[in-house]
């Protein structure tokens, strides 16, 4: 799986976003919700996924909200080329669909997109789905991500260990299958008794080597390895008695 680097917007700057969508009333609908925010700000509309992928080469947007179905070059495909182009910075890439089980989207997960919106998705939680990946991090949350993984996990090739979980330490598998199973930093941390620094610091390494750019990638590769398997009841830590430690 590649890598993406997507570039963090400026925490203390604007968030410039690209809305691709081939329902007029559906862009101009995204446009008034998210410009109503402060901070906030479209920059740009495309009615198909060529249309897009020129929008954001010539505009940079932080954010792009990409439609999966549209004609011509459709999200997916527009997604794919964006995220694997050289050269500059990609944008955050936020797929939208109808259904919550959509075939494509688990497409556009491993192609690097940040994670995916219902297009019913109430507008608070467009807004914060926006903010969240305009700073760098998945949208691994709300669970129909998790869900999607799944549904075609299911139906994938009997996956085979990779060669590159063995860079990986004892402790960094074990979070690796936590961050699988849809803990938070925070949850991994009360888990395994230890701070949210170090548990930042070990998804940063799983990460780094790994070769993802984010979570939505690493669970969609712990499922592909068979480190986590569809149905399988959420990893625990032991119920011995805890001491707090640091790694």
């Amino acid at each position: 799986m590649p890598v993406h680097h997507a570039q963090p917007a400026d925490p203390d700057g604007e968030i410039s976003i690209v809305v691709a969508d081939d329902q007029a009333l559906v862009r101009a609908g995204l446009r008034a919700i998210l410009e109503s925010q402060t901070g906030i700000a479209v920059c740009g509309e495309a009615a198909d996924g060529q249309e897009a992928i020129e929008l954001v080469h010539r505009l940079d947007p932080d954010v792009v909200l990409m439609d999966i179905q549209m004609p011509g070059v459709d999200g997916l495909e527009a997604t794919r080329r964006l995220l694997t182009s050289s050269g500059g910075d990609r944008p955050a890439v936020l797929m939208l669909t109808t259904f919550d089980l959509d075939a494509y989207v688990y497409d556009a997960l491993r192609a690097g997109a940040s994670g995916f919106l219902l297009k019913d998705t109430p507008p608070e939680d467009l807004v914060a789905a926006v903010r969240v990946v305009a700073r760098g991090d998945a949208l691994i949350a709300p669970g129909v991500t998790k869900r999607l993984i799944e549904q075609f996990a299911r139906s994938a090739p009997a996956a085979t260990p990779s060669d590159a979980l063995a860079e990986l330490t004892p402790r960094e598998a074990e979070v690796l299958t936590l961050v699988a199973n849809g803990l938070s930093n925070s949850e991994i941390a009360d888990e395994l008794v230890l701070s949210n620094a170090t548990v930042k610091t070990h998804v940063k390494h799983i990460l780094a080597k790994l070769r993802l750019r984010d979570r939505v990638q690493a669970v969609v590769l712990a499922y592909e390895v068979g480190l986590v398997y569809p149905g399988a009841p959420s990893a625990r830590a032991s119920d011995e008695p805890r001491t707090t430690t640091t790694g």
